[in-house]
């Protein structure tokens, strides 16, 4: 069983895609025109503006979502928040570059409408492509007065995963729908967890949960962080089929690491606020992440021989 889900979750398409980013760290060494600037592989660039941090990032939605407009809208603009949550700040505006075929412009600026209305944040512009493939891309800024990053898990800190259970799969695509049938005051004061959590320095790092899904995710991390984990499958709550919700991109889904001595109140925080919070798992030294489940075990990931966004490899100039 354990060995079929290995193999099912290393040749998902979503998180095969990531492979790619590795191309662009070909840009880093651009980061020496600007000062005190984090280093790539954050779910956002961070910017120091004097005692707070500015933070900034874009997210094109997998060309898969063009099938319903509408939905591809929305989640421009949920994939964007999250990530400015994960990163410990709320947004302050978005701007979009979309390219639509006629017959999808008014769903798509539909979607993108409800998701701003959802959760709050203006989109202030953005440029238009008329007449070409349906493509959507939107980008955010945020503000943060801390912030939760991906380099700083350190061996021994536990791992926890925050999902918003109450939802559904969203039709036939591999979406874990949380908030769209809620009100904007019941997704923000879900998503405000985050905040409280990175200001208050309760956890170390944390990441949402994207493309790559649930363990795909947690690869992604442990990659920044230079480090490995072994995993427990079993206590990662499953709505729907185990194997298929570990690929799923939910509505509200973070990964954080934690020191034991605060757990308990990093996962009192998010269940109060109708999140379940659980431990999956363990950072450990070896640089390998260790899936473990019905008394089977097996490496997901060897960092030492392979990679998922390739921010694990050297740098070359």
């Amino acid at each position: 069983m354990l060995d079929e889900l290995i193999k099912d979750l290393k040749n998902y398409e979503g998180l095969i895609r990531k492979r790619e980013i590795s191309q662009l760290r070909k840009l880093e060494k651009t980061l020496q025109f600007g000062e005190n600037l984090f280093a790539y592989g954050d779910d956002c660039a961070v910017i120091p503006w004097g005692e707070e941090y500015i933070l900034l990032a874009s997210d094109g939605i997998w060309s898969k979502l063009g099938s319903d407009p509408f939905w591809a809208g929305y989640c421009s603009v949920l994939v964007n928040v999250n990530d400015v949550y994960a990163m410990g700040g709320k947004p302050v505006a978005m701007v979009n570059v979309l390219s639509m075929r006629e017959e999808d412009a008014d769903q798509i600026v539909r979607g993108i409408e409800a998701g701003c209305e959802k959760f709050q944040v203006p989109m202030v512009g953005g440029h238009v492509h008329p007449d070409s493939h349906t493509s959507v891309a939107v980008a955010i800024l945020g503000k943060a007065k801390k912030v939760l990053t991906s380099f700083n898990a350190r061996p021994e800190e536990k791992i926890v995963l925050a999902l918003d259970l109450d939802g559904r799969q969203y039709k036939s695509f591999l979406n874990w729908d949380s908030t769209s049938m809620k009100s904007s005051e019941e997704v923000l004061y879900r998503l405000e967890a985050l905040n409280i959590i990175a200001d208050k320095e309760l956890a170390t790092t944390c990441k949402d949960v994207s493309n790559p899904g649930i363990l795909g995710t947690v690869g992604m991390l442990l990659e920044t962080s230079h480090v490995g984990a072994s995993i427990d499958v079993g206590a990662i709550p499953a709505p729907v089929d185990l194997c298929t919700f570990l690929k799923m991109y939910p509505g509200y889904g973070f990964v954080l690491t934690v020191k034991n001595k605060k757990v308990h109140e990093v996962t009192t925080i998010f269940e109060d606020r109708n999140i379940s919070a659980s431990v999956i798992g363990e950072i450990t030294t070896e640089k390998k992440m260790v899936l473990h489940y019905k008394g089977e075990s097996g490496v997901l990931f060897n960092f030492e021989k392979e990679f998922i966004c390739g921010f694990s490899l050297p740098q070359n100039g």
